[in-house]
């Protein structure tokens, strides 16, 4: 056994001819980028910055980049825990539809994953404490609960998503408790009240990040369902779930637009029309497109909801 081997982090040698040689297989550090699932981490970045927009003037950068962190490495070690436990459980193989996930293509060992979650998810804990000296013990108890399902949404004797509650799961922390959360974080030591457009910004982030995952688990329909892995996708079946994906969607405007109705400013109409068109575009899309190719409108949703929270951003420093 050669060093890099005997360590717990390493990629197992590729197994088959070419002396164990497979010039197909990416490196352990493409490996480790390919399992933080880059093309998603939008949903983790945008609440966070929307947050910290909505509790304008009041602008505190180290605990933006704390926030930014926070969030950013809980997102990162769900997916680690995600990677791990789905193909443990069988949910995903090497021939899944989907991008390749690092553990079922055996490009990481499903241990070496688990050890990767836990490294990610204590920094983030240390993260957690920092800001929990400055924005009291809620943001504490906030955390702990992000920590807790990051690894149960996929792991323990019910996970989360294969109880058909991963949407909710997503709404609630990319959405409700990571844009409400980060306000609270950068008005700590001032007024920290939060106002009604503020819970309608926050619900429609939550929106747009839940299509994010709806339409992840439109792709993996069959194969979910042959690993008893119950999704809200698999429950409601392929033709409900595009027409929930067009709801959240339509949902996302109308809270964006009940939130600018509240303010009166006319920039804060942005946000909306980028939510209305992009939507109806994407569930037009996703209304016709199969298999392998949502893993594109995939990528778009995530897209989406990247542009619309540039926009909310813009809007309230403008405001």
């Amino acid at each position: 056994m050669t060093a890099e081997n005997a360590s717990p982090l390493a990629v197992p040698a590729p197994q088959g001819g070419n002396g164990g040689e497979n010039p197909g297989s990416p490196g352990i550090v493409a490996a480790w980028l390919l399992a933080t699932r880059p093309r998603t981490l939008a949903a983790g970045l945008v609440p966070v910055a929307v947050g910290t927009a909505l509790a304008r003037p009041l602008f505190d950068p180290l605990r933006l980049l704390a926030c930014l962190a926070g969030a950013l490495l809980i997102q990162i070690g769900c997916n680690f825990a995600n990677d791990a436990f789905d193909a443990l459980k069988g949910a995903d193989t090497p021939d899944r539809v989907g991008p390749r996930r690092a553990v079922a293509a055996g490009l990481i060992s499903a241990r070496a994953m688990l050890i990767g979650t836990a490294i990610v998810l204590a920094v983030a804990f240390a993260i957690g404490c920092w800001l929990a000296t400055i924005a009291g013990w809620g943001i504490f108890a906030l955390g702990i609960v992000s920590l807790a399902c990051a690894v149960l949404y996929t792991g323990g004797p019910a996970p989360l998503a294969y109880l058909g509650l991963g949407d909710l799961f997503v709404f609630l922390f990319f959405g409700l408790f990571a844009v409400l959360g980060s306000a609270w974080v950068q008005r700590a030591g001032h007024d920290p009240q939060l106002a009604t457009a503020d819970w309608l910004v926050a619900a429609a982030v939550g929106l747009q990040a839940t299509a994010i995952i709806a339409v992840n688990n439109l792709r993996d329909i069959e194969t979910d369902t042959r690993a008893n892995k119950r999704t809200l996708a698999v429950r409601l079946g392929d033709r409900a779930t595009r027409v929930y994906y067009l709801c959240l969607h339509l949902g996302a405007t109308g809270l964006l637009a009940g939130a600018a109705l509240i303010t009166g400013k006319p920039w804060h109409w942005l946000p909306v029309a980028a939510a209305c068109l992009g939507g109806l575009a994407l569930a037009r899309a996703v209304a016709k497109t199969r298999g392998a190719a949502l893993n594109k409108m995939l990528a778009k949703t995530a897209a989406l909801e990247l542009l619309t929270g540039l926009c909310l951003v813009a809007a309230y420093c403008l405001g």
